[in-house]
């Protein structure tokens, strides 16, 4: 999985910000078909599905925003600034400066004023705090970067009195803006950083081309420096995402369908917080660590030592060379006539006393290739790193050793999610191919089917959370704290290895045929959903606890 670790700029006209208007958009958006194998947009409609069957807290994920186009967002920009500039009695172009820095608190900035306007500018790097040198640093008319001695007229100065010609000027600004300079072009003189307002810098710029990446560079620092305020990272989107209460939650570009966490513009990551996930990421990217990238996708059968790989999302694995592993649905019901038979109630294995034959079956695990019935009660150990406590006694090799066990433990199960998640991807696709030959068949509605669509878009949410609570337990301290996320990850992971297995086995389940078409009893149905709820609640649970604010 790659991630672009940095936030960067689009360089698109400026007029493609409004380019289109709501109704447009709405319009754009009525005439697209959705792919159906895309599961991008999994929260959407789940939720409430799984509340109607008696969920009892609420999604800790559900967070208000609004998606503006460029000239709402202008409107909202406007509006604090003509509040600050009548406070102050500035220019706007100053109390642009002035709010920037304050990242767009108009209340901080208006109760500060009370006390110290002079104070305030000059915090915000639009005044000089220098006042001695205001009466004597015009006098010269040499400038201060090419050294000529030019007219007075040819001088210009900001509030700090440090003059410089013109031309410097222009070349100044023209240099900084071609490097994507915005609102960060201050003072030439040294050790000077009062700001330079766009009133200021607009009139020294040559072309207007220019002067439009100027206006598109004041805009993105606008966005940026607002606490309520955020970009979409999609390419080329004009899309702002505007909130009441900065957090680090989950938002979706209405234009490009883009998904993102407010707070660090990167994708989204509950219940990892922002920094851990940046150190993660930078992590998994170094070329140091990656060196054992194959032991996350491919193992050994731990009944034949045949490679293998895995092609399901589901985690209850069966060898395709010598079927070590879960029995596919037609062997499952010549071993329940076996049973009928034997009398054995056993749902794994079977002694047919007549033949003296015996059948076993042991499913295994692809993350520990443990036995798989023992996950049941002891899910908790395989997805639990077991720390060596002797560890700080041995030597630098030993504890580096330990480090890269300890990482590949974690990234491997994390690679493991990521993958399945695609794999399901493929689930959810057939699903929607199979839905839609019923439906053609008039072997029942959609609505019939919808609970098949939505199990496997419940599917991939939660493992999506899944996927990232390994890094947040990489970098977890031991106590007893990690100690419960580890058993609600437990938790969660086993809910979502059942769910996973249920959906991808819900087309197989054969109870009866009506026309060549296999049907799903209204218990396996029932089953399915209830699976369903159980397993978003364990997804709640574990945010609600863990997932910071």
């Amino acid at each position: 999985m790659s991630v672009d670790m940095n936030s960067q700029a689009s360089d698109s006209n400026e007029e493609d910000f409004g380019v289109n208007s709501e109704e447009e958009q709405e319009e754009d958006d009525g005439g697209e078909e959705e792919d159906p194998g895309d599961i991008a947009d999994y929260y959407d409609g789940v939720a409430s599905d799984v509340e109607q069957q008696g969920a009892d807290s609420s999604d800790p994920e559900e967070y208000q925003f609004t998606c503006l186009t460029y000239k709402e967002s202008q409107r909202v920009l406007t509006d604090e600034v003509n509040t600050v500039a009548a406070a102050l009695k500035v220019s706007p172009s100053v109390a642009k400066l002035i709010l920037v820095h304050f990242h767009w608190q108009v209340s901080q900035i208006l109760d500060r004023c009370k006390s110290s306007s002079s104070q305030l500018l000059s915090d915000a790097l639009v005044q000089s705090s220098s006042a001695g040198r205001l009466a004597t640093a015009a006098q010269s008319l040499q400038c201060g970067v090419c050294l000529q001695v030019v007219r007075r007229d040819s001088l210009l100065a900001l509030p700090c009195q440090h003059s410089f010609c013109k031309a410097c000027w222009e070349q100044h600004c023209t240099v900084l803006v071609k490097d994507g300079m915005g609102v960060g072009i201050s003072c030439m003189a040294q050790d000077c950083s009062l700001r330079m307002p766009e009133d200021f810098v607009l009139p020294l710029l040559p072309g207007e081309e220019l002067k439009d990446k100027y206006k598109r560079y004041l805009f993105r620092d606008y966005v940026e420096s607002h606490f309520q305020l955020q970009l979409c990272p999609g390419a080329d989107c004009p899309i702002v995402i505007k909130v009441q209460e900065p957090r680090p939650r989950r938002v979706q570009c209405s234009r490009c369908s883009e998904v993102f966490c407010f707070k660090c513009r990167q994708m989204y990551h509950a219940p990892t917080d922002c920094a851990t996930i940046r150190k993660w990421l930078t992590k998994c990217a170094d070329d140091s660590e990656t060196a054992n990238y194959i032991s996350a996708h491919t193992k050994d059968c731990p009944k034949c030592n045949i490679c293998i790989e895995k092609n399901g999302g589901c985690n209850h694995m069966q060898c395709s060379k010598c079927k070590h592993g879960k029995f596919c649905f037609p062997d499952f019901l010549i071993i329940k006539k076996l049973l009928s038979i034997t009398h054995t109630p056993n749902h794994f294995g079977c002694i047919w006393s007549p033949l003296r034959v015996i059948f076993l079956l042991k499913d295994f695990c692809w993350m520990c290739l443990g036995d798989w019935k023992t996950h049941g009660s002891e899910y908790y150990e395989c997805s639990r790193y077991k720390e060596n406590p002797d560890i700080v006694n041995q030597s630098q090799q030993a504890q580096a050793r330990e480090a890269l066990k300890k990482y590949l433990f974690y990234f491997e199960r994390w690679e493991n999610h990521n993958k399945s998640l695609q794999l399901e991807a493929q689930t959810y696709q057939r699903i929607q191919e199979k839905i839609q030959e019923r439906v053609m068949n008039n072997l029942g509605t959609w609505i019939d089917w919808q609970y098949l669509h939505n199990a496997a878009k419940l599917l991939a949410k939660c493992r999506y959370t899944l996927q990232y609570t390994y890094p947040y337990a990489y970098y977890m301290e031991s106590g007893p704290r990690k100690k419960l996320f580890e058993y609600q990850q437990a938790q969660l992971e086993a809910e979502i290895e059942n769910l996973s297995w249920k959906v991808e086995r819900a087309d197989s389940y054969e109870r009866g045929v009506v026309g060549g078409e296999v049907e799903l009893s209204a218990s396996d149905r029932g089953d399915l959903e209830n699976q369903m709820h159980i397993a978003e609640q364990r997804r709640r649970t574990l945010l609600k606890d863990f997932h910071k604010t």
